[in-house]
């Protein structure tokens, strides 16, 4: 299930994701799909504790709509069926509980969750979401610019500059800089570092539609969702 909340923690709906199954759910993003125009939602199943699955997945479908106006309804409502996005490492298995993907292109991004670095590791779209997709390495973050590499988010900003990655202390955000030939030389630069507020155990980050602010929860209840504006931009 996903569930839909306003700002002020109103519950607005309860979606079954049609076709899904849960082994180990970590992180949900939003971004581009098949259909031009149209949001997709991409839930991750990608927890894997026992280091033991020979694949992870993703699962994707449209946005489900929502009424502003009108109250939610009581039932569970059922989005459009999913697509099952299977995605291998190229070097064994890993936990992670981190996916981003780009707003414009397309590609999925899970970062890994490790003491020894965090992994980032990529697939490009297009790709085959009938297949078992191989996804590729590309960075790996470690210290001392990150406090810890045990990372339980990660967002990608809507205008496709930034990136947002969280811990259980504390967030970070990396920016590509200007005249960068492409997206993943974001992953080598220094981050800055943000409060996320008091969680209790901090495993999601995101950007407001706007860019504007980092929004961030907690695992563990009580779970306020905290707003924190980001410095303005040139």
């Amino acid at each position: 299930f996903v569930y839909a909340f306003d700002r002020a923690g109103r519950a607005r709906g309860t979606f079954r994701v049609e076709g899904a199954q849960a082994l180990d759910w970590e992180d949900i993003a939003a971004g581009p799909g098949p259909a031009r125009g149209q949001s997709y939602l991409y839930a991750a199943d990608i927890g894997d504790n026992g280091r033991a699955r020979e694949f992870v997945v993703v699962y994707r479908f449209p946005e489900p709509e929502l009424n502003a106006t009108e109250a939610p309804p009581k039932e569970a409502r059922a989005t459009q069926p999913a697509e099952a996005i299977r995605l291998k490492y190229p070097d064994g298995a890993h936990n992670a509980e981190a996916l981003a993907v780009h707003p414009a292109a397309g590609d999925i991004y899970v970062v890994t969750k490790a003491n020894s670095g965090a992994g980032v590791y990529k697939l490009a779209a297009p790709f085959d979401p009938k297949a078992v997709n191989t996804l590729a390495k590309v960075a790996t973050l470690r210290g001392p610019d990150f406090f810890g590499t045990l990372v339980t988010g990660a967002d990608i900003s809507p205008d496709g500059r930034r990136v947002a990655l969280c811990d259980y202390a504390q967030g970070y955000e990396l920016t590509l800089p200007e005249g960068s030939k492409g997206f993943d030389e974001v992953w080598s630069q220094t981050p800055a570092a943000y409060s996320l507020g008091p969680r209790l155990q901090g495993e999601s980050v995101a950007y407001r539609l706007d860019g504007a602010a980092l929004l961030a929860t907690s695992e563990k209840a009580p779970t306020p969702l905290f707003e924190v504006i980001l410095p303005a931009r040139k």
